[in-house]
């Protein structure tokens, strides 16, 4: 069996189209029908059918796909086992997903240092999607990734990296910025929460929904640094990580105050997958990751 056929599948398998999966391979959208002709035949099953422009996998083409995926990215691993690592000569590429609190404080760093130890590395940062993290560390679509805990395939390697408690971030003058805050005053605030979903509660108004509580919320937004601007310029208050508010505060006329309500503080891991574990470019490239979000989002005591 040709194990570019496997690769094909693959491809079809993350993209749900025949189309996009061409374009991933840089191969004709005819080469990869004949591809998924040769696989059905030999599988004796349709292993994707039609559900509107896109099309699905079958309940066989879903039971194999994992162990596939796990056998590419292996092999593609495995050509790197072995080979001396130099940074400043490797032409490798990486994905990675880092939340929008940890790609504000991190991602600027590392890319300092890529340019000045390894020119030649190339990153591609995209979005966080949680329910398809196993999925695309599994199949190699994700090179690592950076996000609260959460429930991961078996195969996936994890390393927790920091902890934070969430903090109250208002404007430096605004008329509460010189006391404590109380639970009342908090509530009767106006506030802005961030989430990269459109619906759905966030970790504080889940706290305080079990109280039988709740807060007005004026915005939902998706970006922590357009509300941290937004805060600066109004009465409205931004619950958020105490390390990106104290960012924040280094170029913006904000005052952070302690939450008045008790929330376990947030944890952060590092995601990969098995086969890269001793890869030693992606280790290295870990390494670094580790060592500036040690650096920067670590928050900082008085």
């Amino acid at each position: 069996m040709d194990l570019n056929l496997f690769k094909v599948f693959d491809a079809v398998y993350r993209a749900n189209s025949l189309t996009e999966a061409a374009k991933d391979l840089h191969i004709t959208q005819p080469a990869v029908s004949n591809a998924l002709a040769r696989l059905r035949e030999h599988f004796d099953d349709p292993l994707f059918v039609r559900r509107g422009r896109r099309i699905a996998p079958t309940p066989l083409a879903d039971s194999i796909a994992s162990d596939i995926a796990n056998s590419l990215i292996t092999l593609q691993e495995s050509l790197h086992k072995g080979q001396e690592f130099d940074p400043s000569t490797s032409k490798r590429q990486f994905t990675i997903c880092m939340g929008d609190p940890i790609e504000f404080v991190a991602l600027p760093e590392l890319i300092t240092q890529l340019q000045r130890h390894a020119p030649g590395i190339k990153l591609q940062s995209q979005r966080l999607i949680r329910d398809q993290l196993s999925r695309q560390l599994i199949s190699g679509e994700v090179s690592m990734a950076v996000d609260i805990p959460q429930p991961v395939d078996n195969s996936i390697q994890q390393q927790f990296l920091f902890k934070d408690n969430l903090c109250v971030l208002m404007r430096q003058d605004h008329p509460l910025s010189g006391q404590t805050l109380s639970l009342k005053q908090y509530l009767n605030a106006g506030h802005i929460t961030v989430s990269g979903r459109s619906r759905g509660v966030v970790l504080e108004d889940a706290t305080l929904n079990r109280k039988g509580l709740n807060r007005h919320i004026i915005l939902r937004g998706k970006s922590y640094y357009s509300a941290s601007h937004i805060v600066a310029t109004s009465d409205l208050f931004l619950t958020l990580p105490l390390h990106l508010a104290q960012r924040f505060q280094q170029f913006l006329a904000l005052h952070t105050a302690m939450l008045p309500l008790k929330i376990p503080a947030l944890e952060m891991m590092m995601y990969w997958h098995r086969s890269a574990s001793n890869d030693t470019a992606h280790e290295w490239l870990r390494g670094r990751i580790q060592d500036i979000i040690a650096q920067n989002a670590t928050p900082k005591t008085n």
